[in-house]
């Protein structure tokens, strides 16, 4: 290969990291509308849970059999209702999960205006998750 094609390809390379490393902004964002927000940090957990409003925070793990099947019904609430949804992974946050007496996966928490008001444990479905957010939005 010649050095012109090489250096092509590695703009090509950088060019392709950089637009991965956007779209990964953009999906663990908290502005991106209709898209559950996973938790990176306690400072985000604290911001987005102590706001105003309603927002439903999924408890999981990757390995959680139960987690998975829920995961189609925290992402159309996400989509669907007038709720922050957040994630927590149990596995990278345990000291969220311990203070908030998590469990077992999944555990579902409903904050509304910063203050925790439900708890739901195990798989639900989207109509049972829907009259508790229409209940306090």
């Amino acid at each position: 290969m010649s050095d012109a094609s090489d250096a092509a390809e590695e703009e090509s390379d950088d060019e392709l990291a950089e637009i991965r490393e956007q779209k990964r902004e953009e999906l663990l964002s908290e502005d991106t509308p209709g898209r559950p927000v996973h938790v990176e940090s306690r400072e985000q957990f604290d911001e987005l849970t102590g706001g105003d409003g309603v927002v439903m925070v999924d408890f999981h793990a990757d390995w959680c059999g139960p987690c998975q099947m829920l995961e189609p019904v925290v992402g159309a609430v996400a989509e669907t209702m007038p709720a922050t949804v957040a994630k927590v992974d149990v596995d990278d946050h345990q000291a969220i999960a311990r203070e908030f007496e998590v469990q077992g996966v999944p555990t579902l928490l409903f904050f509304v205006d910063g203050e925790l008001e439900e708890r739901l444990v195990g798989v639900q479905d989207e109509t049972d998750i829907g009259r508790i957010i229409e209940q306090y939005a």
